[in-house]
Formats: C-alpha cells, structure tokens, sequence
C-alpha cells in the first residue's frame, strides 16, 4: 500500500510542478506544529471542528501554503487525525528523497547560521553521499555549547 501512495503522489506531484512548493509548505507546517501550543489546541478534542478550520485557513494564508497543503490539513482536522501529523512529514520527506534523488541534512546549531555556511555544508555533504542534491534543514538548539551538527542518511 505504501508503494502505490508514493507512485500516487509522484504522479500527482511531478506532473503538477508541485513537489517543490509541497516540501516547502511542509516544512513550515513542521515548524508550526513543532510548537507545543499549536499541536494541543489541533489534538484536544474539547475545541470545535469548525474554530479548528478557522485556524487553518488563517494558518493557511500566513504561512502562504499551496491549497492542496491547506486541504490536507483540513481533511486531517475533520477526521481527527492531527496528532499524526509528524509522521506524515516524516514520510514526505523520505518519499521527496527519493523523487528528486535528494539528501537531506539537518544542521543543528546554537545560533542561526548565515547562508555562506550552509552553502559550504551542501557542498561537503553532496561531496560525501555522492547525491545529486542536498537539501539543508536548520534546527536551532540552545542547548548546545557551541558550534553546529550536521546529521544526514538514515
């Protein structure tokens, strides 16, 4: 079944010029649900369907995110399946990797790290995986001490 959800959303995805913009939108959509208030307010099953809706679409405009981003959203509000929505983004992830033959590296470091940096570090990870391409995810984490970690392949 996996198979024919990737071979679907290839399909879907390569042929709308999309695939891009989706992992953009759903990159943001990581952040956002990263944050512990936001992924409570979608979980709690004491709020209304309907105030949830609201918040996505306002979400859905700030963020920028295509519509068929906003609607999977939706859809994931209105069957109550939120709380998966983490390895979802897992998932597109490792589907993306696998389209545009990518390596993903997450960099983390204590501080926001300028564009030369990340640069260099594509580089030596393309370098290193032999992969065509290198996508760059940044993660703050004030916990550590100094400098940064690079972490890619599985």
């Amino acid at each position: 079944m996996a198979a024919t959800t990737a071979k679907e959303l290839r399909h879907a995805t390569c042929m709308n010029n999309t695939l891009q913009a989706t992992c953009a939108d759903v990159e943001k959509i990581e952040k956002l649900f990263s944050e512990p208030q936001v992924f409570d307010f979608f979980v709690n099953p004491t709020i209304d369907i309907q105030k949830k809706g609201q918040v996505i679409d306002e979400i859905a405009k700030s963020l920028e995110l295509q519509p068929h981003t906003a609607n999977f959203l939706n859809i994931l509000v209105e069957s109550k399946r939120v709380e998966i929505i983490k390895d979802i983004v897992r998932e597109l992830e490792m589907v993306y990797k696998k389209l545009a033959n990518t390596e993903l590296a997450i960099v983390t470091s204590v501080v926001k790290l300028e564009s030369q940096h990340l640069a260099q570090i594509t580089k030596q990870v393309q370098k290193l995986t032999r992969a065509k391409n290198v996508r760059i995810k940044t993660v703050i984490d004030p916990s550590l001490v100094a400098g940064f970690t690079v972490r890619y392949g599985n």
